[in-house]
């Protein structure tokens, strides 16, 4: 495993990067000076609407299935303190890493990204339509629009190799990502990779890396950048101070009330949950449980759990308290987690990303990952944000409650950011769990 040589920056948007270097070989640096620059025009997005695809939907839902999952392994070392990830930028460009992966490990990827029995095209189709419909994609031309989630994708490809045509043309038309060269052996690669990190988050990245290993030959970068405010927005005249019971002592926070009719409720023995709607469309869940601890109830989530707490959530009156918080996290065992969710590109003695990516006959691998995530609640709306960076060497619904609930939320609990698609229904964006707000 090669030493982490990419710094993040922490700010309201989401990027993820998977550096991919050649296994130890002198001859890396010897295949000339000539600049390799796949040109390739882009397909249409491909739209889900009206048309009925299976494997789309078992891809996303499989999206949703390893964004439980890997939050599950994650949260197994975040201790008491708060905890925020974001599986969809892992998975992505993991997604687009099949048309690169060798056929001996391409079944072994598309069962970790919960596509298992799925084809290489469906996989890419799937993620066309997710895009598609995340987006907006049908909608772009109308002046005004506003869609809080944008995504961007590209592969930076160092000068001294030549990206496959096949890939470039499928991380094209399926991913809308454009292929980049740059000189990873100077400082042109982290100034290239940190200029795009700026143009695709309005800005607010500006750093995301301070040097490549110069061993490095590609790297696949994904931003996604969300900001939107709630439809129904908390009145913060009354916000109060009040105590949360974290874990091991009380501390304060400051507690946003919402109360009265048309609530969209669930409860159940385990938790009580309430979605809070955003303007342009998707939610934040809260999700509090009864019982169990926070990290508990989000280590035992499953889609199909999460799907039940949508289907049986009524219309209710009742009252929410929920504390304002900002919680960033960094992910320092992503590899770790990653590799028991059955992902098989670190290995780095298969080299399973050989032969796919480059011309070149160098043994290409990942080898290492990290995270780091954000998300910020407040009365007006919620920012989430996150950076991803890996790193390689060379139903049935409850009863209508019968009473006014109380949720007050003064112990830690779950929160759960999505969007929705046609294909996935609310297809997972960010988790995570507030401990101490």
């Amino acid at each position: 495993m090669m030493k982490k040589n990419v710094k993040v920056a922490k700010f309201a948007v989401c990027i993820s990067l998977i550096g991919l270097l050649a296994a130890c070989s002198s001859d890396v640096q010897n295949y000339g000076n000539s600049i390799k620059v796949v040109d390739v025009s882009a397909k249409e997005l491909l739209s889900p609407y009206g048309d009925q695809n299976p494997a789309a939907e078992k891809a996303a839902k499989g999206a949703n299935d390893f964004a439980f999952r890997l939050s599950a392994e994650l949260v197994k070392n975040s201790g008491n303190g708060n905890f925020v990830c974001s599986p969809y930028s892992a998975w992505l460009p993991l997604a687009a890493l099949v048309n690169a992966t060798d056929a001996k490990n391409k079944a072994a990827l598309l069962t970790a990204l919960g596509a298992s029995g799925i084809s290489e095209a469906d996989i890419n189709k799937a993620s066309s339509r997710m895009l598609y419909d995340l987006t907006n994609y049908g909608a772009i031309e109308y002046k005004g629009y506003y869609n809080p989630l944008k995504i961007a994708n590209a592969i930076f490809v160092g000068k001294n190799v030549t990206l496959k045509k096949d890939f470039a043309q499928n991380f094209m038309d399926f991913y809308r990502g454009s292929s980049i060269n740059v000189d990873f052996s100077s400082r042109e690669a982290v100034d290239a990779v940190n200029r795009w990190a700026s143009n695709n988050t309005n800005g607010l990245i500006k750093s995301v890396i301070q040097e490549f290993n110069p061993m490095t030959i590609a790297a696949i970068a994904n931003a996604i950048y969300f900001s939107d405010g709630w439809s129904r927005e908390f009145d913060a005249s009354q916000t109060k101070e009040e105590a949360f019971h974290a874990p091991g002592l009380d501390t304060k926070a400051f507690f946003m009330l919402r109360e009265g009719d048309g609530q969209i409720y669930y409860e159940d023995s385990k938790v009580q949950a309430i979605p809070l709607s955003f303007k342009h469309g998707g939610g934040l869940y809260i999700i509090l449980p009864k019982t169990d601890g926070a990290a508990q109830l989000l280590s035992s989530m499953t889609n199909d759990y999460f799907n039940k707490i949508q289907s049986g959530s009524v219309m209710a009156t009742g009252k929410l308290l929920l504390p304002r918080f900002s919680i960033d996290s960094t992910i320092d065992d992503l590899l770790k987690a990653l590799v028991a969710l059955g992902v098989p590109l670190f290995d780095e003695k298969a080299a399973p990303l050989t032969g796919g990516l480059i011309e070149e006959p160098l043994p290409v691998f990942l080898s290492d990952a990290i995270q780091k995530a954000l998300i910020k609640v407040d009365e007006k709306g919620t920012t989430a944000a996150a950076v991803t960076v890996m790193v390689g060497a060379t139903s049935a619904g409850p009863p209508e409650p019968t009473k006014p609930f109380e949720m007050i939320c003064n112990k830690p609990f779950v929160f759960i950011l999505y969007d929705y698609t046609y294909d996935g229904g609310s297809q997972i964006l960010f988790t995570g769990i507030v401990n101490q707000p």
